[in-house]
Order: structure tokens, then sequence, then C-alpha cells
């Protein structure tokens, strides 16, 4: 294993703390490197948390300033925060106004941020994110797995927050958001978790793993490697066929958002290459896209892959996306 680590246990702090350094304009860390904050938390405005294992930066730290998130709490690598993070950092960035919290799809990321929204004092409530299609019959108890597409989430909430909407609002916002949102991945190489020394699965030389989850979870499938072409099409026939009666034919069509995410290890010279095989197939399907992403947003560490996300944009969701943003990942409008 070849990392630029000094010690596998200090490999979060080390790198929360040249983060926020880096950053510091932006962002203020948590006492004991519980979570990352925005430095001017804003009062009267309803407080947007997050959090999860390390190991997908940018994800959530990047997303945490104007129009995202005020607070993201950082687990170690592939491994939830706790409970205790969580309730810190409401604490830290509460403006009067309530909480939520948006939380992907994971066992531990549920019953964590479940165990803070009832040890907490004000009101709390939660956006669950559960964009991958690639759980079609779901062997974990919680569903389906959110993964890149919670950064459209985080992105028109946060938004709607600095425009002063209320908490119930926010949540109604937040799971319309999730339910016009579908992502897939695929995976052509492992990655190695620093604790473990050794990478989370085995990849043969010509294989890839079709649907497979940001900390290397099984996909649906492992089959040869293909073309970028070939995989686009697995990707957009599996997202726009789950989007179901969505639209008229049993698919999606119409605007759409769309993140080309890298998982890590991926040039962006092949990222912008998997962008346009799936654009030209998503025109094809009667989908055309008015606002896109392409870049390592949601990663696994140095994972070799990508994940496609889709969503179906209305005139709400569309401004809410182009409204202003400053944080460490994302900027545009100030």
């Amino acid at each position: 294993m070849k990392k630029l680590i000094n010690a596998t246990e200090t490999v979060l702090t080390e790198s929360l703390d040249g983060f926020v350094s880096a950053h510091s304009d932006l962002l203020a860390l948590g006492e004991e490197h519980k979570f990352v904050r925005r430095i001017q938390p804003k009062a009267g405005k309803v407080a947007l948390i997050s959090g999860g294992g390390s190991g997908h930066e940018p994800l959530h730290g990047g997303f945490v300033g104007h129009g995202m998130l005020d607070a993201a709490c950082p687990g170690q690598v592939f491994t939830s925060p706790t409970p205790d993070q969580m309730l810190a950092a409401a604490e830290a960035v509460d403006g009067g106004a309530g909480t939520l919290f948006i939380v992907k799809n994971y066992e531990g990321d549920v019953m964590n941020f479940e165990m803070a929204a009832e040890m907490a004092a004000g009101e709390i409530m939660t956006v669950l994110t559960n964009d991958d299609v690639a759980v079609e019959t779901s062997t974990f108890s919680t569903g389906r797995r959110g993964v890149a597409g919670t950064l459209f989430v985080e992105k028109v909430v946060g938004a709607a927050a600095e425009e002063g909407r209320d908490l119930a609002a926010l949540k109604a916002l937040g799971d319309r958001a999730n339910a016009a949102t579908r992502s897939m991945g695929v995976a052509l190489t492992s990655c190695t978790v620093p604790a473990a020394g050794t990478p989370t699965f085995d990849l043969g030389e010509n294989e890839m793993e079709l649907g497979v989850g940001i900390h290397g979870e099984p996909g649906r499938r492992r089959v040869a490697l293909a073309s970028a072409n070939e995989i686009a099409e697995e990707m957009v026939t599996a997202i726009l066929s789950d989007f179901g009666d969505r639209a008229h034919g049993g698919e999606a069509s119409g605007e759409a958002f769309v993140l080309l995410n890298g998982f890590g290890g991926t040039p962006l010279m092949e990222l912008y290459l998997m962008f346009n095989a799936a654009e030209q197939l998503l025109a094809r399907r009667g989908v055309t896209i008015s606002r896109s992403l392409v870049g390592n947003y949601v990663t696994s560490l140095e994972m070799a892959g990508c994940s496609l996300t889709v969503t179906l944009l209305d005139d709400e969701l569309r401004r809410l996306w182009d409204a202003p943003v400053h944080t460490p990942a994302l900027r545009w409008g100030l």
C-alpha cells in the first residue's frame, strides 16, 4: 500500500486540520475534530447538517458554506460518524429555526443520526437519500443506498434554507429532490482503506463491477470490461427505467441535471468522455441536459470508475441549483 500518510490512526485528524486550514475563510473545526462548520453560522436560518464516513471527499465537508450545509460530521474512513458528533454540530450551528439532517441511506448513518435526533433539545427533521438504482432487490435492511445524488439534495435544500424557508418546507423539498434523482456506478479497480492496507475487493485485469457502492459494496454483477459507450448504455438504461411511471412510456424524459462523478482514480479526460457518451444516449431517449457537473465529487478513496446521476428538473429545482453557493468544492454566483 502506497499512500501519503504518517500513521493510519491519524489520517483523518491530520487531513481535517489541513482541510480547514486551506479553507479558513469559510470553515471552522469543531472541538475534538467532531465536525466542520461554516465560520459564521446564520441566525434565524434552519441549520443543515450531513455527514458520513470519510474517504468520499469532497462529500460532505467540501459542501459546507453559503448555500449548502452548515456543518458536516466526518466518521473514520468508510465508518459512520457517532451521535455525539451530530449533537455537537447541531449545537454549534443552531440558528434558532430547527435542524435538518441530510442522511445517506446506510444502516450505521441512519441509526446514529436517529439517535442524535432523539437526544437533541431542538426540533430536528431528516431527509434520507437513496438514489442508487443498482440495488434492485436489497440485501440491506435499510434498502437502496444513498450515493452521489446526495450532492444535488444538499445544494437545492441549502439554497432554499438561505432564502429562509422553514424546517417542514425544507424537508419536503429534500424528499422531492431525492425522489427526482437516480444514480448508478461502475468500478474498474478497488480502493484500499488505510487501516486495512489491502484492497477492499479483487477485480481481474479484464473485469469491472457494475453498480458498485461507494464503499466497494457489490454491484448488480461483475462482467468483462466493456467500452465507454457500453458502460454508459448500461447506466442510462438502468437509471431511466427506474423512474418508472414518472413519465410516459415508463421512462424519464425532459430536462435534467446530470452529474458524471469520478470515484477518485479516473482521469478527467475519461470522465468527460463518459459524459459525452451519456449525453448522446440521454438525448436519444428524450432527456435534455440543462445543468451538469463533471469531476470527483463523491469519491471512494482512489477507486477507478465513475457514477452517473440524473435528476429530473422542474423550474424550482433548476432555480435552486443555480442559486449562489460558496463552499470549498462548489462556488458560483457570489
